[in-house]
């Protein structure tokens, strides 16, 4: 007798999940989903995490058991918690979807699949977005994923569930042991295709127009990051309802019309962004924990200034532009990209902070952390890819771009303009100038530009539908996974 468990992740759905569809051909069919002491411990999350999780597994639960399968929630450690069920109901196949996670993840799945070969449990993955595994070269890698989101979704199929077992009451973030969240939007699978639905049908008419500032973003933007994130919708679905949408735009002889197409159209060339970058921790996993170029080994680790990273976690830098997006941050889990990305320059450049820390704190603030993004995003803001321009955001210039009126800035840091409100904590022309000399100096020499190839080489975009992402002489090839492991950019 063939039972399967389906280990739900960051896939918490029903349409389009390909171990659900597989666990069909079984006999019988449980779900599961572990709130693991590893997660809830490390550095990057946050209780509106794990409230967001619990609130989409209260909505999966509703779903799976219309479809006939049990859904259990467990708290513990894996592969404890498979064995304890395993002694229980005795499955035979495990199913679940790849994850590009932070390596703690990556050190679990070793472990589980060790425990599944011991104990003759067959473990399956299936690939969930883009990101593809063990990717030995870059060419091809557009097509691949085109081939990806274009294949038919997978749809859900009624199931026989294993007898005798029943759904369960979800822990509550007080049982484990975390304070009550921000206030978080809706979540779960129904709640995604609301978004979805609301921004295809209306709010991406300006997408391109409205993404950078964090006025108009807060509507504008796609809004899909925390559901993406979660996996409350596929990639796939969003790509597919999006191309769909942009078809029926383009048949109108409506020139209005046509203007949304284009507009959504900016938003699919993200879709892809969103899997080039997960790629690259897929790749290379220590890019979470040390510097893309060795070569920037050493530049900011020893100068590391407390006070000027907690003053830039507090939002009180006296730079507004600045205290304002993180503000805004800190008390809704979001901001649009562009913000992001001033906030990161501003610290790794103004204030001359190493990205690791201030990665966690802003990991711990995004409601839709994603690791592979995160981290190879810190590390592009931050100028230690070592083949990345540069990006020095100025914040007084962004304000001028973004907010000329000073109604965003005015709305998080009232007091700005008394004597309440700190004055600048660097001076920006002096702090520049020395980050610029010291990067520079460093990309100069000629081991770093021979290090520059080689991570071209190895993460590199090739005809991807993106930008350039550096000047080195190669382009694209990936090397393979290495063997000893296994936020938004949607705004």
């Amino acid at each position: 007798m063939a039972r399967a468990l389906i280990w739900f992740k960051r896939d918490l759905r029903v349409a389009d999940h390909a171990p659900l569809r597989a666990a069909a051909a079984c006999d019988d069919t449980l779900a599961l989903v572990v709130l693991e002491p590893e997660w809830l411990a490390s550095p990057e999350c946050d209780a509106q995490h794990v409230g967001f999780l619990l609130q989409c597994v209260q909505a999966l639960q509703g779903a799976l058991h219309a479809l006939g399968v049990p859904l259990l929630v467990r708290v513990g450690a894996m592969p404890e918690v498979l064995a304890d069920l395993h002694a229980q109901v005795g499955f035979t196949h495990l199913f679940s979807h790849e994850e590009t996670g932070p390596l703690w993840s990556y050190a679990r799945d070793r472990r589980v699949a060790a425990w599944c070969r011991s104990q003759g449990v067959r473990w399956q993955e299936f690939p969930q977005t883009g990101v593809v595994r063990r990717l030995a070269s870059r060419a091809g890698w557009s097509r691949r994923w085109q081939q990806r989101m274009e294949s038919a979704p997978a749809a859900p199929m009624p199931m026989r569930g294993v007898p005798g077992l029943q759904p369960q009451a979800l822990p509550s973030l007080g049982d484990l042991g975390l304070p009550a969240p921000r206030p978080l939007p809706p979540a779960g699978e129904a709640a995604a295709q609301a978004v979805l639905h609301g921004f295809l049908q209306e709010r991406g008419r300006r997408y391109r127009q409205d993404l950078s500032s964090p006025l108009s973003a807060e509507t504008g933007c796609s809004r899909l990051s925390p559901h993406l994130a979660f996996g409350t919708l596929s990639l796939r679905q969003v790509h597919q309802a999006t191309e769909a949408r942009i078809a029926a735009l383009q048949a109108e002889r409506d020139p209005e019309a046509r203007r949304f197409a284009y507009h959504l159209r900016g938003f699919t060339g993200r879709l892809r962004w969103h899997c080039h970058f997960m790629q690259k921790l897929e790749d290379e996993p220590a890019i979470e924990l040390r510097n893309f170029a060795r070569s920037a080994d050493g530049l900011r680790e020893d100068a590391f200034d407390r006070e000027r990273f907690e003053a830039w976690c507090d939002g009180r830098t006296g730079y507004p532009m600045v205290d304002a997006c993180m503000r805004q941050l800190r008390a809704t889990g979001w901001l649009n990209f562009r913000m992001r990305a001033m906030l990161v320059s501003f610290a790794a450049y103004h204030l001359w902070l190493h990205w690791r820390e201030p990665g966690l704190f802003l990991a711990r603030q995004f409601l839709d952390f994603e690791p592979g993004i995160h981290w190879s995003q810190m590390q592009m803001q931050s100028g230690t890819t070592g083949i990345n321009t540069l990006r020095i955001y100025s914040p007084a210039r962004q304000a001028a771009d973004h907010d000329p009126d000073g109604r965003y800035v005015r709305r998080w840091v009232p007091e700005i303009g008394t004597a309440a409100y700190p004055r600048p904590i660097v001076d920006e022309r002096v702090a520049l100038a020395q980050a610029k000399q010291r990067l520079y100096a460093v990309r100069a020499t000629p081991s770093a530009r021979e290090e520059a190839d080689a991570i071209q080489e190895r993460h590199g975009s090739r005809r991807s539908g993106l930008p350039p992402t550096g000047s080195g002489k190669s382009r694209g090839a990936r090397g393979p996974r290495p063997s000893a492991l296994q936020q938004d950019l949607f705004e």
